[in-house]
């Protein structure tokens, strides 16, 4: 029986196959590596709302950057501003900057403030929550202040009502936080388009939130009081307080890896499954839609530019700000004051009346001074 000598050809195949696994390793961990971010607008480039909104801090909302949202306990008296702002670490030109504006350190038990992104559960399939397969997930971030600090990351389930929490530091220089998450074996995650999960930045809490043992990176049903670590700072603790974060990334697995950037048609059309506006077009007068006049009304269906998540919750547009042209008028300062019929892909709506109109006339919507919204936000 013969056997296989190994030779310095051999050798160097070996060698070389060990090179071309390093170099999967490398690819795998690289910007060609392949989607891995589930985050969208982490970049903070996509802002169609607006690039800044200052007294902040009474209500929830969608106030700036898209997909970010600030949730709010009950009321605090601290107010703060929200900003798009050019800055941010080498390679992004963008971050999301929080202000106080208006301190409150007398803070009452039910308080709290956080940043958060929702996600649909038919992105979180491949996190494997809830089966003996699960998957640690990372995630990571480049964040400054005006001061040092301590905030809290949070990995929220929706569905099953658990958590996982860990704390992190703030300096006055742009650092990265790279936090890795333990595995969940209990509760999968619904596969539909609702609010599976979610990431908290804990920024502001009252003892509801703390005073409880907090206990870093182990999945829990939720108790409230452990959701904050005891050390944690208070974004309205001072006039003047910054909090900025930019090149937010969650990915499956232990490892953080280079930033995935997208372009910014590519974050933008990702927005827009949760939020779309329209205004416009630079040059004056651009359309809304065709449509028809019935009796003293401008009927017409808006297409949305891509398929919403799910039937919008609000299709909102600015009173007085549209023109109706047909073949015989032209009538200003028309509102749209009625739709209905709304699908994941277009609302059919109807102006106010005017008494010039004649019924059965084909007509076109314009734009004037007018904008459209339409949120289908988790």
């Amino acid at each position: 029986m013969r056997t296989k000598q190994i030779t310095q050809k051999d050798g160097y195949y070996m060698t070389k196959a060990a090179e071309l696994a390093k170099m999967g390793e490398v690819i795998t961990n690289s910007q060609i590596g392949g989607r891995r971010n589930i985050v969208i607008n982490g970049a903070m480039q996509v802002a169609q709302r607006a690039t800044q909104v200052t007294g902040l801090g009474a209500a929830d909302g969608y106030h700036t950057l898209d997909r970010w949202n600030m949730e709010i306990g009950d009321t605090s008296a601290g107010r703060f501003t929200m900003d798009q702002i050019a800055d941010g670490p080498s390679g992004f030109a963008n971050s999301l900057k929080l202000t106080t504006s208006t301190a409150d350190t007398s803070i009452a038990a039910g308080e709290f403030l956080k940043l958060e992104q929702r996600f649909e559960g038919k992105d979180l399939q491949q996190l494997k929550k809830g089966t003996s397969d699960a998957e640690k997930v990372t995630v990571s971030f480049y964040v400054k202040g005006n001061a040092a600090a301590t905030y809290t990351c949070e990995l929220e389930d929706v569905d099953n009502t658990r958590s996982i929490n860990q704390a992190f530091s703030v300096t006055t220089d742009w650092t990265r936080v790279i936090l890795t998450f333990a595995a969940d074996t209990s509760d999968p995650l619904g596969n539909d388009v609702n609010n599976s999960l979610q990431l908290n930045i804990w920024l502001h809490g009252g003892a509801t939130y703390s005073g409880g043992t907090f206990v870093s990176n182990a999945w829990k049903d939720i108790v409230e009081n452990t959701r904050m670590a005891e050390s944690h700072t208070s974004i309205f603790d001072s006039e003047a307080r910054t909090f900025f974060i930019t090149g937010v990334q969650m990915e499956v697995g232990s490892q953080a890896t280079p930033f995935e950037h997208r372009s910014f048609g590519e974050e933008l059309t990702l927005c827009q499954r949760y939020f779309q506006s329209y205004t416009d077009n630079g040059s004056g007068g651009g359309n809304v839609t065709n449509g028809t006049i019935i009796s003293d009304r401008f009927y017409g269906t808006f297409r949305y530019q891509k398929q919403m998540r799910a039937i919008p919750s609000s299709f909102t547009t600015t009173s007085g700000g549209f023109n109706v042209q047909s073949s015989a008028l032209s009538v200003g300062s028309m509102s749209i004051d009625e739709t209905f019929n709304a699908t994941i892909d277009s609302v059919r709506f109807r102006t106010g009346s005017n008494s010039n109109f004649t019924g059965g006339q084909g007509a076109i919507l314009r734009f004037d001074t007018g904008t459209i919204e339409i949120n289908s936000e988790l």
